[in-house]
């Protein structure tokens, strides 16, 4: 029998006391360094003089991987997004779409355990800078989309669009409860993660019944007559 998503304090996710170490290749560094200097800093004071400097590496091998610290926040997601879909397992298929969802986003939070602080700061500085969080929810709706993937739920399309852009908004509310959760079990995490996808349920419903509308007949006849009606008149009208 397939297993349903415990929502307990006791199945909850651990979070990790502190960053996983800068080690590994140049670009794990970098972007290891650059995590940890945003939970110290705010987005916009983080340079590539301190990440080189904190990463351990020239500047030259940061500009060889990377473009923007924004580059840097990006790979750090699309690494978050690996993590989650690699660590599925498996027996979730006969569950309804939300348990499935619900499950794949808890795996993500449980993945952003290490990096709270990181997204405290960049909420904050998010908050004050337009272009930052437009960026951000380009970066958010790319990832949204693959963890409806990874939770069986269509996202191609303009269809797939609408959607992973509605999860990606519902995403960052409840990251806004979990930045704040002292609990160990994430209680109110679990439990503004839990309503959020009823919200985006109820949401992905209207917008299926929105894309099966079609008008009545007599509409378009309505707007066929308006229309030569109008092109009738147009000329005596000049």
């Amino acid at each position: 029998m397939a297993r349903k998503p415990q929502r307990s304090a006791k199945a909850a996710p651990k979070r990790a006391p502190a960053l996983p170490p800068a080690d590994g290749t140049d670009r794990e560094k970098i972007i290891a360094a650059f995590m940890a200097l945003l939970a110290e800093k705010r987005f916009e004071q983080v340079g590539f003089a301190d990440i080189a400097e904190r990463a351990g590496v020239s500047l030259a091998a940061c500009r060889t991987d990377f473009a923007s610290t924004l580059g840097i926040l990006a790979a750090h997601m699309k690494e978050l997004d690996r993590k989650v879909l690699g660590s599925g397992d498996g027996d979730m298929s006969e569950e309804l779409p939300r348990e499935r969802l619900f499950d794949v986003l808890m795996r993500r939070i449980e993945a952003m355990a290490p990096y709270r602080e990181a997204v405290r700061s960049l909420m904050k500085s998010a908050q004050c800078d337009p272009g930052l969080a437009i960026a951000l929810n380009g970066l958010a709706v790319r990832s949204q989309t693959w963890m409806m993937t990874a939770a069986g739920i269509d996202a191609a399309g303009p269809r797939g669009m609408i959607r992973a852009q509605g999860l990606a908004g519902l995403f960052a509310q409840v990251l806004r409860t979990w930045v704040d959760d002292d609990d160990e079990g994430l209680a109110r995490t679990l439990a503004a993660l839990d309503k959020a996808l009823a919200r985006g349920q109820r949401w992905s419903g209207m917008l299926d019944d929105l894309c099966r509308f079609r008008p009545p007949s007599f509409i378009f006849r309505r707007r066929r007559r308006t229309r030569d009606a109008y092109e009738d008149e147009a000329p005596a009208a000049a």
